[in-house]
């Protein structure tokens, strides 16, 4: 059976699905990161997902080393953080696909963060501080 408008129909080229091409969508996802926000509201700090949050983000005490369940959820919060104050504050920085296919931050520059691994640092040691990390690459 011919039918010429189903013809037509099948050779259409799919729709483009590059979910990171939605950027609001892919920044308001990654800004949830509940468990940071959670433990900080919890020692009194409210994350305003600025610069001078990060600094009191530094100070607090690392409660959640001694919790090997929480320390992986909680460093990746720590680096979504982080991704989301540099993407709300640095002109031109935006989140996109890593070589992993893990959240990145891409500067104006064209040079990539990786959040997630500085957040992984950060919340198993305490360095690099966060607030370190985001004056360097708001410098460049």
């Amino acid at each position: 059976m011919n039918i010429p408008f189903l013809d037509n129909w099948r050779k259409r080229p799919a729709p483009a699905t590059d979910a990171w091409s939605d950027t609001e969508g892919v920044a308001e996802l990654l800004s949830e990161c509940e468990l940071l926000r959670d433990r900080a509201q919890r020692a009194g700090l409210v994350l305003g997902d600025t610069p001078i949050s990060l600094e009191a983000l530094d100070q607090l005490v690392p409660r959640w080393r001694d919790d090997p369940e929480e320390l992986p959820w909680l460093a990746n919060d720590a680096g979504l953080y982080l991704g989301t104050v540099i993407v709300r504050t640095v002109p031109g920085a935006r989140w996109g696909p890593g070589p992993d296919g893990q959240p990145v931050v891409v500067m104006a520059s064209g040079r990539q963060v990786d959040v997630a691994a500085t957040g992984q640092q950060w919340a198993e040691a305490g360095s690099p501080e966060l607030s370190q990390v985001y004056a360097e690459v708001a410098e460049s």
